[in-house]
């Protein structure tokens, strides 16, 4: 398995992680009508990060350990394409979600749950990224 691939499975494994309970417990949290800030969903969301880094880190240091050779191996064509329609998908998702939680949610919406949506909305284009990646690489897409 190419260390790309095997990078973006991990970044997909990290964001799943962390980022899965966050948004369980923001969903079943009640709603707050304060504006004060959620200082509890803040922690949390600061907390979860910091996991999905050092999740990151421990898997990109054992790649480094395990098969040096591959990671300082330069990025070819297939990889950059790969890339660059990852990151295209990923895009028009990440449009979509900021739409809906810009424009359309704060007509029924307030608060903590336009930003969740925000939050929801880059997580969610990240984990498409990824996602894309992974499945061009298995499949074998060459642009």
């Amino acid at each position: 398995m190419p260390y790309r691939e095997k990078s973006n499975l991990l970044a997909l494994a990290a964001m799943l992680v962390a980022y899965v309970p966050y948004f369980v417990v923001a969903a079943m949290a009640p709603v707050q009508t304060v504006v004060t800030p959620n200082l509890l969903l803040l922690t949390l969301f600061a907390a979860v990060s910091v996991v999905r880094l050092l999740i990151l880190g421990v898997g990109y240091l054992w790649f480094r350990i395990r098969t040096p050779d591959d990671v300082r191996e330069p990025a070819d064509e297939r990889d950059r394409a790969i890339t660059r329609r990852s990151t295209t998908v990923a895009y028009y998702v990440l449009m979509a979600g900021t739409l809906v939680a810009a424009a359309i949610m704060p007509v029924w919406f307030a608060g903590w749950t336009i930003v969740n949506a925000a939050l929801f909305a880059i997580v969610l284009a990240e984990i498409v990224r990824c996602l894309v990646a992974a499945v061009s690489y298995r499949r074998g897409w060459n642009g």
